[in-house]
């Protein structure tokens, strides 16, 4: 799903004045499919072996810069049309095996990529200006041999198969609901000069719906029917030759032309953005492959997703109230009532979970921009680094997805530059001489765990504390591992020696931790000197709604999320011991572990019968983890469990140490939700 964009108008896009269609609300059916195109195209350049070429991968990737060359011509995007076209045909011949496939060649086309990605952004008014082509454009025809060739012209006036002569075709199209739609083939000839001539063999008169022309033309039954599709469906459209004839579809004049279909991918509308109503409705070029009338996905705006989310946030609110109430009725008298909640609850309860999917989107969303990365810091720094991706499949919101992007590219860079060694290095040390970057995320209760480890050198305890004591940090000699490799994450720290456009200004690791932080997760380093290196994110699921459990805490109620609860106990007050520094801990089922007392912590004032409590009354823990270490928690009673709605409490007001969100309780009071992992640390 794509945000929508509100596009400048281009003049160069085509309409359609004969019926009155303005091809300019087709935009963003282009613009995302495009992209989906691109998104397809870069692993499968990074995929090509120039020394074991593969025919179907070529043939895919010819596919993807035919679907947007034909796309944007249609709309009017010159530019990147032009661009398309020099990528296509270098893929073309690469594809006929005129040409030996190099490692220069996958270089450009993936640069080839990279501008058309700045000019579709461009069109959408992403970015102030478009970038200069005319260096690119002349790599990829020095490339495919065509030293000296003219500037670059409109593609438009270049069809794909140019070259190979004019032939006149019997176009017939229909049966039609609305005959006059095919006038609109007209203005594809009009707009797009090489494209050949189009006449009228019928003299505008439909017979049965049917409408019949002539066309002369250079171009391929494929790219006919990629053009014909913007106007008319393609399953309408029969092509034979004049003269020696093919002989397609014999006896049925409406039945689709197989042989032209499978040579190209299908361009099906997308249904949620072509309208049902309009026969001329455009169909956008660049669709995927396989992709039918019946489609299975449908386009919906992120905006209307959330609206969505809060909508059913609300609704978790209104139950809770609901529930709320209910408590105090007698349940023979109100038997009905009370099932009837229950059901709303279930209900409400699945409501949630099939909305909450939505917004679920795949780790492989942002693994797949890794690779292109790795591959051009590794030949920037003279390494040879392998990168592998496990737990794709991995889900986390969408919000959270768009956060973590940032931070992990700052952890794969410096596993790069930092962690893995020159060749040269690692063959002295017995290593192989190419290093690996290990991408991995799954699932760990209630969180999401990604993971960046890299087969390096590793961390240095010596060389970190040498510089923090340059640096005037606190550093003795006295620290544990754990404390040293978190060293890294101090503002302006690094150690690297000399400072490139890589790393080395000390500006990353402390921005990764403060915007994982900021996320309500949390960053785990382990090293071993040598061997490599491993930082770990812990991240919750989503940020909209959780399971809690509600605590009392003198007169206030607190949230503790579910999935950092262990258990809960009664604890008799001689089982807590006091330690030097004024820290406690407390024996649980034969181990110690640290107290946080929260009425103490949160400065809650004592309530009127709690100060008439005996001192050695028993009291309740409530034991919760992060990152591995358990601590207790003192409070004073267990209210319950429930769903609840998180409310950023920054947005109306500040950063609360210890507190990582708001909700609304049942009863319409607002209830903090206790930051877990802080809690732990600060014990």
């Amino acid at each position: 799903m794509t945000d929508s964009t509100p596009q400048h108008p281009d003049p160069a896009a085509p309409r359609d004045s004969g019926m009155g269609l303005d091809l300019q609300q087709f935009h963003q059916t282009f613009f995302e499919e495009a992209a989906e195109n691109l998104q397809r195209m870069e692993p499968l350049l990074l995929a090509l072996d120039p020394a074991a070429v593969d025919d179907e991968t070529l043939n895919a990737i010819f596919r993807v810069a035919h679907s947007i060359k034909g796309g944007a011509a249609t709309f009017g995007f010159t530019e990147v049309a032009a661009l398309s076209h020099e990528m296509e045909t270098l893929l073309d011949r690469l594809r006929r095996h005129e040409l030996v496939p190099t490692a220069p060649m996958v270089d450009v086309l993936l640069r080839g990529g990279d501008a058309l990605w700045a000019q579709l952004l461009f069109r959408q008014g992403r970015v102030p200006q478009t970038p200069a082509i005319e260096a690119l454009v002349n790599d990829i025809r020095r490339l495919v041999g065509q030293t000296g060739a003219p500037p670059v012209a409109d593609v438009r006036s270049i069809p794909a198969s140019a070259q190979a002569g004019l032939r006149e075709l019997d176009v017939r199209i229909g049966p039609l609901e609305h005959p006059q739609a095919a006038n609109q083939l007209h203005e594809l000839f009009d707009e797009i000069p090489g494209l050949g001539e189009l006449r009228p063999l019928d003299f505008g008169e439909a017979v049965d719906g049917m409408r019949r022309f002539s066309v002369t033309t250079a171009c391929t039954d494929a790219e006919l029917l990629d053009l014909f599709s913007f106007h008319v469906d393609r399953s309408l459209v029969r092509l034979e030759a004049l003269g020696p004839g093919y002989g397609f579809h014999e006896g049925n004049p409406g039945a689709p032309l197989a042989s032209a279909t499978a040579a190209s991918p299908s361009h099906a509308p997308p249904p949620a953005t072509t309208p049902a109503a309009s026969p001329a409705a455009p169909r956008a070029a660049s669709a995927g492959a396989g992709a039918s009338v019946d489609a299975t996905t449908l386009r919906v705006s992120v905006d209307k997703v959330d609206q969505l989310i809060n909508l059913v946030g609300e609704l978790v609110i209104t139950q809770a109230m609901l529930i709320q109430g209910s408590r105090a009725l007698d349940p023979v008298a109100h038997q009905v009532l009370l099932a009837s909640i229950g059901l709303v609850e279930r209900n409400s309860r699945d409501l949630q979970d099939a909305v909450m999917s939505i917004r679920m989107i795949p780790m492989s969303a942002v693994f797949s921009r890794f690779p292109r990365m790795v591959r051009d810091l590794s030949s920037k720094l003279g390494k040879q680094v392998e990168l592998v991706t496990l737990g794709e499949a991995t889900e986390l919101d969408k919000g959270l997805i768009e956060k973590i992007t940032d931070p992990l590219t700052h952890l794969v860079r410096n596993a790069c530059d930092h962690g893995i060694e020159a060749p040269q290095i690692r063959t002295q040390h017995g290593k192989p001489p190419h290093g690996t970057i290990t991408l991995s995320a799954w699932h760990q209760g209630g969180s999401v765990v990604i993971e960046v480890r890299d087969d390096g050198k590793g961390l240095s305890r010596e060389k970190l504390l040498s510089k923090a004591r340059e640096r005037g940090l606190p550093a003795p000699d006295t620290l544990t591992d754990a404390q040293v490799w978190n060293l890294i994450f101090e503002p302006g720290f690094s150690t690297a020696e000399v400072v490139t456009d890589v790393s080395g200004r000390g500006v990353g690791m402390d921005v990764v931790k403060k915007n994982i932080t900021g996320l309500g997760g949390r960053v785990e380093i382990d090293s071993a000197p040598g061997c490599g290196m491993s930082v770990k994110v812990r991240l919750p699921l989503t940020l909209a709604i959780m399971d809690g459990m509600s605590i009392a805490v003198r007169d206030e109620v607190y949230i503790l999320p579910m999935a950092s609860v262990v258990e809960s106990d009664l604890i008799e007050p001689d089982t807590i011991r006091s330690l030097g520094g004024g820290g406690r801990v407390a024996k649980v089922r034969d181990d110690y572990l640290p107290v946080v007392d929260l009425a103490e912590l949160l400065g809650t004032p004592p309530a009127q019968e709690a100060a008439t409590l005996a001192p050695a009354a028993p009291g309740i823990v409530v034991i919760v983890e992060s990152e591995g270490t358990r601590a207790a928690l003192l409070v004073d009673e267990l209210v319950g469990q429930q769903q609840v709605v998180v409310k950023n409490l920054e947005t109306h007001f500040r950063r609360v140490p210890g507190v990582s969100g708001a909700t609304i309780l049942g009863n319409g009071r607002v209830a903090l939700i206790l930051d877990v992992g802080a809690l732990v640390h600060r014990s």
